[in-house]
């Protein structure tokens, strides 16, 4: 088998051009365009500055703004649910996400996590006062914490997010992000109970994640859903016609994988990734397989937000710069909307990377553009310039 290689810089353009990261993120904007192309966008509940969701999207098209996303979950172009985390995802990704629910819906009523203590009669009184007084928050109920174990939940929330899970329960639309339960025959657009083709849904979303990734290792394409095994991966690449590739590591190794049908002629199309400076998102697709993140570019990344404050080696909530297609460092940002003001309360550069007054005004020039999408005036970046000086002797 030949397989074709692709070099660690070829790697590096391609993965930022597929993932919308390579040209200047301005021109006109289509919300529903920019997921598509990345498959779905993950949504999470901690608004640091912005929350993730809104500040994936802004990396793309700088025109963005945090209402414009919502409204496409009530108008039923969107569906919330999981991938490897909650996600919103193109609806027309629902026919083959029939076997999601099926999965997910089983593991969470396996799942001591999710057992409610609720019986089953209780559970029934749930799904009917949805059914008759229509889409639920949690704050509808009142079922009590059990518990003293960190993030104990509500045993009425644990049955709610089980039927979540199972489909039974869709989200209907969220108010202030808080989530409104509707059934899921009233939200999605087809009947979760209509036979279909397994076989047929498998092969859809491995089709649709190695053209999202374009390069991939088995496991690389198991984990961009997060919806089939591997060995329904491994069945699936011994029966497609994809383009065996060697594709080289920041380290200099070379690694087996394989390429979407069409990446030789991606590969004639690439261009170099704007010199631009980016903030990225903890959460942004493009980092969030770790893994991945350090072979292409040797850049090491963990998201610390669980992590006793001694135990990190950066912080709470750190954001990569991106500049090209490389990483050249992080920073830990605290913003008080309410205020006006924006902090840079933590900064380290990417070892070998100088930080000249060029690049360091290019991050300043990149935090007043992320404040104004929280709304935010007055930006403190001193310690980015502290910092540069005391390396500087």
């Amino acid at each position: 088998m030949v397989r074709l290689e692709v070099a660690n810089r070829t790697a590096r353009w391609l993965w930022l051009q597929v993932n919308g990261l390579a040209e200047p993120p301005t021109g006109p904007l289509d919300v529903m365009g920019m997921i598509r192309e990345l498959g779905f966008v993950q949504i999470d509940t901690v608004r640091n500055v912005t929350r993730a969701h809104h500040h994936i999207l802004w990396s793309r098209n700088q025109h963005y703004r945090e209402g414009m996303l919502w409204p496409l979950l009530e108008q039923r172009e969107l569906f919330e649910h999981f991938t490897h985390d909650a996600s919103l995802i193109p609806v027309e990704v629902l026919p083959h996400w029939r076997r999601q629910f099926q999965r997910l819906g089983e593991k969470a009523a396996r799942s001591a996590w999710f057992q409610s203590g609720l019986g089953r009669k209780e559970i029934k009184k749930i799904r009917k006062r949805i059914e008759v007084e229509g889409p639920l928050s949690t704050h509808a109920f009142d079922s009590g914490a059990r518990g003293d174990e960190m993030w104990a939940r509500p045993p009425h929330k644990k049955a709610l997010d089980q039927m979540w899970y199972a489909g039974e329960l869709a989200t209907s639309h969220r108010k202030n992000f808080v989530k409104f339960y509707d059934l899921g025959e009233r939200v999605f657009p087809l009947s979760l109970h209509e036979a279909g083709d397994d076989r047929q849904a498998i092969d859809k979303l491995h089709k649709s994640a190695v053209d999202k990734l374009t390069m991939a290792t088995p496991g690389e394409v198991q984990r961009f859903w997060d919806a089939t095994t591997a060995d329904e991966v491994r069945d699936w690449i011994a029966r497609t016609e994809l383009v065996p590739l060697r594709v080289q590591g920041a380290d200099g190794e070379w690694r087996d994988g394989w390429g979407a049908p069409d990446i030789k002629a991606r590969l004639e199309r690439l261009a170099p990734p704007v010199k631009r400076l980016r903030l990225v998102n903890p959460f942004d697709p493009a980092i969030r397989d770790r893994r991945r993140l350090e072979r292409l570019f040797g850049f090491e990344y963990r998201n610390e937000m669980f992590v006793p404050k001694a135990k990190r080696r950066w912080g709470y909530y750190v954001y990569p710069l991106l500049e090209g297609d490389r990483f050249v460092g992080r920073v830990e940002l605290k913003a008080d909307r309410a205020k006006g003001w924006m902090q840079v309360t933590g900064f380290w550069p990417e070892p070998g990377v100088k930080w000249s007054d060029t690049r360091v005004a290019k991050l300043e020039r990149e935090l007043q553009r992320f404040a104004r999408l929280a709304g935010v005036c007055e930006v403190d970046a001193a310690i980015v310039r502290e910092s540069v000086a005391k390396s500087l002797g």
